[in-house]
């Protein structure tokens, strides 16, 4: 599907690469958590540049989304192309394959697809990130929300949502650990 294949090459735009790069910082993927993405950004050079990432990565995908829905593609085929936004934020081929993990892509993406869902997982993740300091945690727990909301508020999206979760999920395999043994680092 061609549309997906624009969805990865517009999710491959890693928003943290090219925000540190203007602001002349280094490279977050050699720092941190090694991740191109929002808290290890917040993290290594604060909530301006954090937000700048946050905004690129939400946003990256949007207009193929866009596209998509006025050519009148069914859920599953819209669900489609978010996924290939997610996989190119994850797995970047002119980046070695080295992505971030998907959170604020797909809320992007949900945005668009499913508006209720996504407000209501940025909502648990705003409150589980200011009350645990974890983002992790909050990003996990917004992550394995998001089928839940959809079966409630947009059931027609429900399969793609945890085709979604699911790359989320795998992709905070390292987070899960370091929270068993206590030493993942907070916001």
């Amino acid at each position: 599907m061609p549309l997906m294949a624009i969805g990865y090459l517009s999710g491959t735009w890693l928003g943290a690469l090219t925000v540190c790069r203007l602001a002349g910082v280094g490279d977050p993927r050699l720092a941190g958590s090694c991740n191109p993405g929002f808290s290890n950004v917040l993290r290594l050079h604060g909530r301006r540049l954090a937000l700048a990432t946050l905004a690129v990565d939400v946003v990256k995908g949007m207009p193929v989304l866009w596209l998509a829905m006025g050519l009148g593609l069914p859920p599953w085929g819209l669900g489609l192309v978010g996924l290939g936004v997610l996989l190119g934020h994850s797995y970047p081929a002119w980046h070695r394959f080295r992505g971030g993990k998907g959170v604020a892509s797909a809320f992007g993406v949900m945005l668009v697809l499913t508006p209720w869902v996504a407000i209501c997982c940025a909502a648990l993740w705003m409150l589980l990130a200011w009350r645990v300091r974890t983002a992790a945690i909050a990003s996990l727990a917004s992550a394995a929300m998001a089928p839940l909301a959809s079966l409630w508020l947009a059931p027609e999206f429900a399969g793609v949502v945890i085709v979604f979760t699911l790359l989320v999920l795998a992709r905070h395999v390292l987070n899960i650990r370091r929270l068993g043994r206590g030493d993942e680092p907070p916001l």
